[in-house]
């Protein structure tokens, strides 16, 4: 997933929220009661014991109006994004509950931010879950608690509410997630659509993981045992390259029977966490509530570009009615509500994404519209046989410019389209409204034993733009199954069956469909290590195709949704500076040697931020390299620099990884490095040679 404490994946110009106001703080050493106020909110720190001794931190946010006495549902968020930092982004989303009549608990997972106990061995591990489950129990047992719990997040607290909900914990009633997923395989950041990636989230938690928590940050006793030298979680993935039981044990769509519990499902079309939107629609069978906007990744309330909307006040509704038993007539309203998009141009500089809002009962209707490839490169209605090749360019132009995945805003795609396959529609002569999942077939042939494929779907306006709207990935060598990839046999021809990305457009008058078809996609997903030609085509055996959801009988909201509140202030934090809009490396430079054929892509980040204990800074690169002539011999170099400048010393922790690979093995370098007032502390590296799966 991608979600940090401290900052969000939301295309804004803030890489924090920024909050000022009322702030006190008592008792700040480890084990002590913390308590904060802002407002009307008081954010105590309490300690939710586990079974082996450990103790896991809690911040509690309530109400400074609660009755004694006073019994109210508790609403869960359990990350390992350390809940000290995102105190000010914690604060501006749990409000609204807390004045609504909940308490909102925010944990630490273990070995994380002030929590006790080892790191956990990666994302959704058992020992998450099974922490999970006692952290349910214990929150519906306290005295302020009516004995009901929900479960809420966005990204990797989406994911887990998920994983709880599968495990049937009684005290859980409903769970709230945003920007989640059912297939952590597919869709997770890790090998995005079957395709291998290095993330920039990745390599920034494998040193976020092993800071201590604020504001002593230890790092005497059992800290390095428990952090500093525990294994990085990205070579841990990095050994699990097929489908199978290690991703599976987290992945709702193996059996959505596993969920029995009523599901609120936030999603957002410029996420890269959307698919599970229709697909829990279309297979979980339990109420739910949808809500499909125009955002990336980040809450409907916090969302730029526009349209944001305050969509707690139907969450508040929809707690009310499984967690206190009130008759709110939130079952009585539509199931689905989706944002149906208008045309924009490309880039990234958006102040609003045009559209309007459709609701449904179900997930809408539509009628499915064929296009096929045909020899002069068109969409067209009626299939035609022709043959067209490729020639595998591994340095070809990133379409998703520096998000690096099927996420936030796209460039132009004509730069990316030189160096495709490219089939282009007829000008339409009405609107057409598309809702749901594009599909592509294509008939194939490689002569590799391994090959990417990169679908793209776009927009063409009359003037000349091309404005991407959705795409996929899919790896040839899954072919037949995802869990046994096989070798391609030359020359052979293979049926590709590629389900883009969920997607809502408007096609406007005078606009073309376009499908755009190459195999790379540097640096957003690793390139296949051989040099090859690959076709697609279309005959009497198969055609090649594209299949469009089209909208049909769509309803309009009948009553706009109620602009975003603003939540209470908090001194003491403040973002310094931050190089990106995302707050995660960007492109800063793409430099080209023609002598060479390579390819090489500078991207950059640094932050800084005050905090109550001190100033933090932030500094990472990412170079990225990869030659047409050698594409087996691509490269992946991070360093990622975290400074803690307090009153007497100055912590920092380094991390640099060496990521390269060959034609069959990838080879794995990462170094930790500790220092305390310029003087190391602490080193410790990994070095591992992992054959490739394909």
């Amino acid at each position: 997933m991608r979600y940090q404490a401290q900052i969000r994946k939301s295309g804004t110009r803030f890489a924090l929220i920024l909050l000022t106001g009322l702030f006190f703080i008592q008792g700040q050493a480890l084990g002590q009661e913390q308590t904060v106020r802002a407002g009307n909110i008081l954010i105590k720190e309490v300690w939710i014991p586990l079974p082996d001794g450990t103790n896991l931190a809690a911040d509690l946010y309530m109400s400074t109006d609660m009755k004694k006495g006073e019994r109210l549902p508790v609403i869960l968020e359990y990350l390992p994004y350390r809940k000290n930092e995102s105190r000010p982004r914690g604060l501006a989303t749990f409000a609204y509950f807390v004045e609504h009549g909940y308490i909102f608990a925010r944990v630490d997972m273990r070995g994380t931010g002030r929590s006790e106990g080892k790191l956990v061995d990666g994302e959704y591990s058992v020992q998450e879950q099974l922490d999970g489950e006692v952290i349910i129990d214990w929150l519906s047992r306290q005295d302020f608690s009516n004995g009901n719990v929900a479960m809420f997040g966005i990204s990797w607290g989406g994911f887990n509410g998920l994983h709880m909900a599968m495990r049937h914990p009684p005290a859980l009633k409903t769970i709230i997630s945003a920007m989640s997923t059912d297939d952590i395989y597919e869709d997770d950041v890790h090998y995005m659509d079957g395709l291998n990636h290095i993330d920039a989230y990745e390599l920034t938690m494998d040193l976020a993981n092993i800071i201590p928590g604020p504001p002593d940050f230890n790092i005497e006793g059992d800290y390095f045992k428990n952090r500093f030298d525990t294994d990085p979680w990205l070579l841990k993935y990095k050994k699990q390259q097929v489908d199978g039981p290690f991703w599976n044990r987290a992945s709702l769509n193996e059996d959505y029977s596993l969920i029995d519990i009523p599901v609120f499902l936030v999603g957002g079309y410029y996420d890269g966490y959307r698919d599970i939107v229709p697909r829990l629609v279309q297979n979980a069978d339990v109420p739910y509530k949808v809500l499909l906007g125009p955002w990336n990744h980040t809450f409907p309330h916090l969302a730029y570009p526009e349209p944001a909307i305050e969509w707690r006040e139907m969450a508040v509704r929809w707690l009310d009615h499984w967690l206190k038993d009130k008759d709110t007539g939130i079952l009585e309203e539509p199931s689905v509500y989706y944002y149906q998009r208008g045309w924009h141009e490309p880039g990234f500089d958006l102040s609003k994404i045009p559209g309007r809002w459709y609701t449904s009962g179900e997930w809408p209707e539509t009628r499915e519209s064929t296009l096929y490839l045909d020899q002069d490169h068109d969409l067209v209605a009626t299939p035609a046989e022709f043959e067209h090749s490729l020639i595998y360019k591994p340095t070809a132009p990133d379409a998703t410019g520096p998000a690096a995945w099927w996420g936030d805003w796209f460039p132009d795609q004509k730069v990316a389209d030189a160096h495709s396959l490219v089939y282009d529609s007829e000008m339409m002569t009405e609107s057409l409204e598309i809702i749901g999942v594009p599909r592509v077939t294509l008939q194939t042939t490689m002569d590799a034993p391994a090959a990417n494929w990169l679908v793209r779907l776009s927009d063409v306006a009359p003037n000349g733009m091309v404005t991407h709207i959705t795409g996929a990935g899919f790896n040839a060598n899954h072919v037949e199954s995802a869990e046994k990839p096989i070798q391609l046999v030359k020359d052979k021809v293979y049926t590709l069956n590629i389900d883009l990305h969920v997607t809502s457009w408007t096609f406007e008058e005078g606009h073309r469909v376009r499908l755009s078809v190459n195999n790379a996609q540097w640096p957003m997903i690793w390139p296949s290590p051989y040099n090859m030609t690959t076709t697609i085509r279309s005959d009497d055996d198969g055609k090649s195709f594209l299949n469009l959801p089209v909208l049909t009988n769509p309803t309009q909201l009948a009553k706009p949704f109620p602009k975003p509140v603003a939540g209470p202030k908090l001194e003491g934090y403040k973002s310094l500076y931050s190089e990106t809009p995302s707050g995660y490396p960007e492109t800063k430079e793409v430099v080209r040697n023609e002598r060479t054929g390579t390819t090489t892509i500078y991207a950059t980040n640094s932050a800084g931020y005050q905090y109550p204990w001190g100033v933090h800074h932030n500094v990472e690169t990412i170079t990225s390299k990869v030659s047409d002539d050698t594409p087996a011999n691509a490269s992946v170099k991070s360093n990622y620099v975290m400074t803690i400048e307090q009153e007497d010393r100055v912590l920092k922790w380094s991390s640099i990884l060496d990521f390269t690979s060959d034609e069959k093995m990838f080879f794995y370098s990462y170094r930790r490095i500790l220092e305390e007032n310029g003087k190391v502390v602490r080193e410790k590296e990994w070095e591992e040679d992992i054959p490739r799966a394909w």
